[in-house]
């Protein structure tokens, strides 16, 4: 498996939830998985956003054939603003043989278009999601707005990608927490 990244330190294998005030339109509401955190800076995928293709108008414009009725109405997701027209399937480490580009020992970001072939097939990962785009911060940059309390910071849970339906994912990360998004305030002090 080619690699460029196999690190679980820092923010690695967390999610980061938007606070209500955040200052990011492209943010507001989301839910973002870290795959890889360091001193280079941070690289996620948002989890909870979609966009408006189907997997298989991703399928026809890369000409993979699929007679599956269920797979081509998947939906694909928006995984940040860097590199949109960039495909990431992110799917769990030890699923496949796929040449991952990301692997932090828990998740594997595959860029290459075999595994969406093996997907065409029935022979792709269990779990996965289609990403568009991906979300990337320079090196202080997220620990920054973290200070400036626009996001919470929530341990990574797979189940919380691969089980929670899209639209609880948000208040799922936040029941992680023990926090009811009704008592979120809209804007955050420090003590």
């Amino acid at each position: 498996m080619d690699t460029l990244f196999h690190n679980d330190t820092g923010l690695s294998h967390q999610f980061i939830v938007a606070m209500p005030d955040m200052n990011d339109p492209w943010f507001t509401g989301t839910v973002s998985y870290l795959f890889q955190h360091d001193d280079e800076g941070c690289m996620g995928l948002v989890i909870n956003r979609l966009t408006s293709m189907t997997l298989g108008e991703v399928f026809e414009s890369l000409d993979i054939e699929c007679d599956n009725t269920d797979l081509l109405d998947r939906p694909v997701y928006s995984g940040g603003p860097v590199m949109p027209e960039h495909g990431f399937i992110i799917h769990r480490s030890n699923e496949g043989p796929w040449s991952s580009t990301v692997n932090n020992g828990h998740l594997s970001i595959t860029t290459s278009p075999d595994i969406l072939q093996a997907i065409a097939r029935g022979a792709g990962p269990e779990d996965y999601l289609v990403c568009l785009g991906c979300s990337g911060w320079s090196p202080g940059q997220l620990e920054g707005e973290l200070k400036g309390n626009a996001w919470l910071t929530v341990p990574g849970d797979l189940a919380l990608i691969f089980e929670e339906g899209l639209e609880t994912r948000y208040d799922a990360a936040l029941r992680r927490l023990g926090i009811d998004k009704t008592f979120l305030s809209d804007s955050g002090g420090q003590a």
